[in-house]
């Protein structure tokens, strides 16, 4: 059981009461105080060289917290910090360990606000005390709360809290632990429903999500992933299609609301670094960012399915900041682009197609010609420019077929290279853009400013007269 992949399941949830809204309250503003409690012990112990944070006691907190909670629940509660605190030590090692993937020396597990400032809003459900009813009219989430609650909110005999869910479940399997978040800023409370999933039926469900799937009787190509943060993957295949997602206006767009965090902070008083107004923004911050990047994915992968790639090659994070340092690059390197996160991700969505994806080292897939294997290059932003065969490409394109190359052997070149201008954008090349809700076909100006400049450029729009199924040559429908 505890071998099978484990997938999320995300809904929206409403109580369909005032009673059940009011105990739902109660019972998740109970979660913190526990949380902290456990944590604080812990940080204590982490903090004392004498001490292991894994011999601390916390067992009397559940005769306080488990008539409201129940008992079922304080467990979760300590089983979700001690999992926070595994995490945390494996980043640690991987950090005094060298390892690219993590460059900032990770903080011990945190709490879930203060009384102050009010709590974070959390609750957790073992796997076996929820029921989900799924119905064409309304669906509805059920679980328990303590006795004191029962009691407290006249609970009938086996009576529970329910909210009506909103969403489709797109995995089906064994339930796992349920996590509940009341979001202020949108004023509801969102589910994260985690199921297990038996192997041979993960790519059967992930595969239902997709209009393409691999034909092993035809020929198979493989392709490569330049990962990046001034375009969130540039791909090229075997058979020498491009496709590139743009991301500057997404990292303006993450600037923006860092402007706005920045600007908060300032007002806060002396002592305060955090707000839950700031906590908010940090949060949509984070959601739009991954909400982008997780639609390229999919999109990238439907993209993929339909050029029958079985194999795809994706570069590993090298020596990024030490190669270029600014103030822009930090931020974009630390903050927005998160490198392990979205190879994760690639890794996550493109195995369960049944594309095999393997990271490779990406050592001067940047500062060397793939059309003539040249160090004398210059790169700057989108632009990639070779001073011995004149190779004018798209930077990150360049770095893809670089990956390619150094996998599968020489090839031959890819047709849609250039960076976008609008003079010479290629038709047999798919350059794709967000806007806000899908990936959409389009031709964006030349990028070629140097990554350390904040000015960052607006994104364009397709070239007048010329048609966005002409741009993306074949490409899928937005999804």
């Amino acid at each position: 059981m505890s071998g099978r992949p484990q997938r999320t399941n995300e809904y929206t949830a409403e109580p369909i009461s005032d009673r059940y809204r009011e105990c739902l309250f109660e019972w998740l503003a109970a979660h913190a105080p526990l949380w902290n409690q456990i944590t604080y012990r812990r940080r204590q112990a982490y903090f004392d060289d004498d001490k292991d944070v894994w011999d601390v006691a916390y067992d009397d907190l559940y005769d306080e917290y488990a008539p409201v909670l129940g008992t079922a629940t304080c467990q979760q509660v300590a089983r979700k910090n001690s999992e926070a605190w595994r995490s945390f030590f494996r980043l640690l090692d991987k950090y005094h360990g060298d390892d690219p993937s993590v460059t900032e020396k990770p903080s011990p597990p945190g709490y879930w606000g203060n009384r102050n400032d009010g709590y974070d809003l959390h609750g957790l459900v073992r796997n076996d005390l929820y029921t989900f009813d799924w119905n064409e009219d309304t669906s509805t989430l059920e679980f328990g709360v303590g006795d004191v609650l029962e009691d407290k909110y006249d609970f009938e005999y086996q009576e529970r809290v329910t909210l009506e869910a909103r969403g489709d479940p797109q995995w089906n399997g064994d339930d796992s632990r349920l996590e509940l978040t009341y979001d202020e800023a949108a004023d509801t409370v969102r589910v994260k429903h985690p199921v297990r999933i038996r192997p041979d039926q993960l790519q059967e469900q992930r595969l239902d999500a997709f209009t393409h799937t691999l034909h092993p009787e035809n020929a198979t190509h493989s392709a490569a992933i330049d990962v990046g943060a001034n375009n969130t993957l540039a791909i090229v295949t075997t058979t020498g299609e491009t496709a590139v997602y743009h991301a500057r206006p997404q990292f303006k767009q993450f600037r923006q609301y860092s402007a706005k965090i920045a600007r908060r902070q300032s007002e806060l008083p002396e002592e305060r670094y955090s707000s839950p107004r700031i906590q908010r923004l940090y949060d949509e911050r984070t959601r739009k960012r991954d909400h982008s990047r997780n639609a390229a994915v999919k999109h990238a992968a439907e993209w993929l399915l339909e050029r029958n790639v079985d194999t795809v090659y994706v570069g590993d994070l090298s020596d990024v900041l030490s190669t270029h340092w600014s103030a822009t690059v930090n931020e974009k390197t630390h903050a927005f682009w998160s490198h392990g996160q979205l190879t994760d991700r690639l890794e996550l969505t493109l195995g369960d197609v049944g594309i095999t994806v393997k990271e490779v080292n990406e050592a001067d897939s940047s500062s060397e010609c793939p059309a003539c294997g040249s160090e004398d290059v210059h790169r700057a932003g989108d632009s990639f420019r070779c001073y011995v065969c004149d190779l004018d490409a798209h930077s990150d394109v360049a770095g893809a077929w670089n990956l390619l190359q150094d996998e599968v052997g020489p090839m031959a070149r890819p047709a849609a290279l250039s960076v976008g201008r609008g003079r010479d954008a290629p038709a047999d090349g798919a350059y794709w853009e967000w806007d806000d809700h899908g990936w959409r076909p389009t031709v964006f100006r030349e990028q070629s400013r140097s990554p350390d400049q904040t000015s960052l450029s607006e994104p364009a729009s397709s070239q007048p007269g010329q048609s966005a199924g002409r741009i993306a040559h074949g490409g899928i429908p937005r999804l």
